[in-house]
């Protein structure tokens, strides 16, 4: 009886009668201090061609999502970029008031909508992995209702954007100006919180070449419109306010047709009262994002980093969820090779042309010469910067908001952006101490984020994917659960 006693699963029939608070403490104590991969997990790589048999499989998968996250996070920045040219050919003031907004008013919104829309890439992305698609609608809508109530509390900032900009140092004119059209941009803001909810949603399920299809289209028609709106009827900044709105609710309305249309039929059953529950935990977790993301400044150069940072979070999320570590792990390491090579051969384009591209962008001697001067300092903050949001990225994946929330916080506003301004103004350095400190911070922000990376338990991580899936009301089947439940009937 004792031989059979210790050759006896740990699962097995013998759970059959025993009381249900018994088997909850057994499920407790299988997902704190066990785990099991799943059958479909990537094998252990014992060898130079299991490496590249994996890396070239993964690699598939990866540029699958990061190309039309690339290509969309292209078209939706050049939004604002186009209107900016345009305004530029109605006037100087034009010019400065969409400028000042853009980068001030709507930069900052764009940073926390977007990081707090950002905890749905790990609640849905876990979700879906784990096949509890039936949740993910739930997650957006209450997303939506979070994500509006921040527009409230930010449609201030756009009402006094004009005494805003003054307290901050700008001139009456441009303030009067930018605060105008900010009050115009309103909706932008609400479109904005409809939008990220349904990006993340649409991301998790890996539907991101639709995403890429309407951001496209907006791109075209803002083009066309910015042009016959600002420049042909000479609406002027009226018309640029027109347009970035209408092109903004453009891409909303396409994604949400996409999804009621029976394209996600499984992740979207209609309106829920779901979309209220456990709203106090979905915003801390939401906060949590939005200041992890710590306000970096967009631009084209590090589009491709925020493409393949959309990317790993869907890759680590999704592959967690499913119960499959060692695939989260090895999808993490080909898409920082990818980013690291890509910001390199970037960062090399630049040396090589230092003293050429300069002259493409300003006629004036003293800008391209210190636009020559701090090139090798460009090239070094686009290949950290291309490493970092993929880090980011596979943080949002595992759910680490919050830990990362302290590290960003910590290493460049506590320790980055102090630095920057002693070697700036205090050591007389200028612009280039100013770009060194926050710079250093940035490195000591991807130093950590490697450090906490290299000491992931992977299979730690995944049975937390499956505990988070529970707590947020999914029902996960995992290997163990579906044996229980087996010994029940």
């Amino acid at each position: 009886m004792a031989m059979e006693d210790a050759e006896q699963p740990l699962l097995s029939p013998r759970l059959v009668g025993e009381d249900s608070h018994h088997q909850e403490q057994l499920l407790s104590r299988l997902s704190n201090t066990t785990f099991t991969a799943g059958i479909d997990d990537i094998p252990p790589i014992n060898g130079v061609r299991d490496f590249f048999r994996e890396y070239l499989i993964e690699s598939k998968k990866l540029w699958f999502l990061a190309g039309p996250a690339i290509f969309t996070s292209l078209c939706r920045y050049s939004l604002g970029a186009i209107t900016q040219v345009f305004s530029g050919q109605v006037g100087t003031l034009a010019l400065a008031a969409v400028s000042v907004e853009n980068s001030f008013i709507a930069g900052f919104s764009f940073g926390v909508m977007l990081g707090m829309g950002s905890a749905l890439e790990t609640l849905c992305g876990q979700a879906f992995g784990a096949g509890q698609v039936g949740m993910l609608g739930a997650y957006m809508q209450r997303s939506w209702v979070i994500l509006n109530s921040t527009a409230l509390m930010l449609s201030l900032l756009y009402i006094f954007a004009s005494k805003f900009l003054r307290v901050i140092g700008q001139t009456e004119s441009i303030s009067k100006a930018a605060g105008m059209f900010a009050m115009w941009m309103l909706p932008q803001l609400f479109a904005y919180a409809f939008n990220f909810p349904m990006a993340k949603f649409l991301q998790a399920q890996s539907k991101i070449m639709v995403m890429a299809v309407i951001a496209g289209v907006a791109l075209v028609l803002h083009t066309v419109l910015s042009w016959l709106l600002m420049l042909k009827l000479g609406w002027g900044l009226a018309g640029a306010a027109v347009v970035l709105n209408m092109s903004w609710i453009f891409i909303v309305v396409a994604q949400f047709l996409y999804i009621i249309s029976g394209a996600c039929d499984r992740t979207w059953t209609g309106f829920s009262w779901k979309a209220f529950q456990h709203l106090w935990g979905f915003v801390r977790l939401s906060l949590a994002s939005a200041v992890m993301l710590c306000m970096n400044i967009l631009g084209w150069t590090i589009m491709v980093a925020m493409g393949m940072n959309a990317a790993i979070s869907v890759r680590v999320s999704n592959e967690l969820g499913a119960g499959h570590p060692r695939t989260a792990k090895f999808s993490l390491l080909v898409a920082v090779s990818y980013s690291f090579m890509i910001g390199i051969t970037i960062a090399l384009i630049l040396i090589i042309f230092r003293n050429h591209y300069p002259y493409l962008f300003s006629n004036d001697s003293q800008v391209q010469e210190m636009v020559i001067d701090l090139t090798p300092l460009l090239a070094l903050c686009i290949t950290i910067n291309n490493v970092q949001p993929v880090l980011s990225g596979m943080a949002v994946g595992a759910g680490w908001q919050t830990a990362v929330a302290y590290v960003n916080i910590t290493c460049y506003y506590l320790f980055g952006v102090p630095l920057g301004l002693t070697l700036g103004f205090l050591l007389h350095m200028g612009v280039k101490g100013i770009w060194c400190g926050m710079l250093t911070g940035t490195v000591v922000q991807t130093c950590v984020l490697l450090g906490m990376i290299y000491k992931t338990n992977w299979n730690k991580e995944a049975s937390m994917a499956g505990e988070r899936i529970k707590k947020w009301g999914g029902d996960v089947d995992t290997k163990e659960t579906n044996m229980l439940k087996n010994s029940n009937n």
